[in-house]
């Protein structure tokens, strides 16, 4: 006789997560191999056309080999914000799961991770990135200009402020231009998930994660990133401009271009400014307590990673318990492909228990 007992059914969404150059990509695909997975990117600028090498995207054969989303989609002209992305992630997590395929968030976007998983709050919204550039475009424009910008986009906001108190002002256009909304309307929404994320983070210690970040940078110096910057500006592309393209390895270039330092001075910069970045991520993932670390060694490689991430989440949902019952779980008689969280699941009677996977 057949028996199914479901309790708290619940989808789980793998997240390998970590800071530039630990390894993510190329992990993350050896993982969707390992438990029929397709990929979404979070990460803010590998969504971009024209900049593979910049942004460090999946390989043409890891694309073949492993769907991806948000990679290579958008006009460097066109916008893109952690709102959106969250939107649109979660309706694609729904169509994977619907088609019995795991869902892996990939990236290094902590506030791009925390849109698609949580929804946010306004509190949270950081991007130092896009408030360094209001803070340029203030210095050669001055407050009125800013003010003004705010005015087009958020009027109900500005009548609240003035050009003076350009601290609020922007605050007011940093939120907007990275989640697409006002702030003068942003409250957390309720946002129906449902969907648990399970996050493994990839670090290795700090000498060696910085030893990778140079070795990453020479690779994409070495793979043509000069003469990808400079196709882009021949095209009339520049890094102040565009948003897209005000990211670290591609400024540094474009000042390059513009006499600003020699090649070596680039060189050191580029990494400098990675190594800084790197630390920008880990302070923002240190926060979130559900990110189990994963520390690494040098000289592991991907399908070794690959199988301690995939080992971690079968421990999350309840895999790998040795108990003498006389049941049988055959997870995939109900759960082909995808993984789930299950409070407990009977299937069968049977003289032993097993947990295949």
């Amino acid at each position: 006789m057949k028996i199914l007992y479901q309790f708290d059914l619940m989808k789980k969404v793998l997240a390998i997560i970590g800071p530039t150059a630990s390894g993510k990509t190329s992990v993350s695909v050896e993982v969707a191999k390992l438990i029929n997975g397709e990929i979404i990117s979070a990460d803010s600028r590998q969504v971009y056309k024209q900049i593979p090498i910049a942004t460090s995207h999946p390989s043409p054969e890891d694309i073949k080999k492993v769907k991806h989303y948000f990679i290579n989609e958008l006009n460097l002209n066109e916008e893109f914000n952690a709102g959106e992305f969250g939107t649109k992630g979660r309706e694609i997590i729904k169509d994977i799961f619907s088609r019995n395929k795991q869902p892996i968030i990939a990236g290094g976007s902590g506030l791009y991770i925390r849109s698609l998983i949580d929804g946010l709050f306004e509190e949270e919204i950081e991007a130092s990135e896009v408030r360094d550039e209001l803070y340029e475009k203030m210095n050669e424009k001055g407050k009125e200009y800013l003010y003004d910008e705010l005015v087009k986009i958020d009027k109900r906001s500005a009548d609240t402020m003035i050009p003076q108190n350009f601290r609020r002002v922007i605050r007011a256009l940093e939120v907007y231009y990275v989640t697409g909304k006002k702030i003068s309307e942003f409250q957390k929404d309720k946002v129906e998930i449902d969907f648990t994320a399970v996050q493994i983070g990839l670090m290795y210690d700090r000498k060696h994660l910085y030893q990778r970040i140079n070795e990453r940078v020479d690779k994409m110096l070495e793979d043509g990133l000069i003469e990808e910057a400079r196709r882009l500006k021949e095209q009339g592309f520049d890094y102040k401009k565009y948003y897209s393209l005000n990211t670290v390895g591609l400024k540094e270039v474009f000042k390059y271009f513009e006499g600003e330092y020699d090649y070596n001075e680039m060189v050191r910069l580029i990494k400098q400014n990675t190594r800084r970045y790197a630390k920008r991520q880990l302070t923002w993932f240190r926060k979130d307590k559900r990110i189990k670390w994963l520390e690494l060694k040098e000289g592991i490689d991907d399908l070794e990673t690959a199988e301690k991430i995939v080992e971690i989440l079968k421990s999350d949902l309840g895999f790998g318990i040795s108990l003498n019952l006389k049941f049988e779980f055959r997870i995939r008689n109900f759960i082909p492909f995808g993984i789930w969280d299950f409070g407990f699941v009977i299937s069968y009677f049977h003289l032993n228990y097993s947990t295949k996977s």
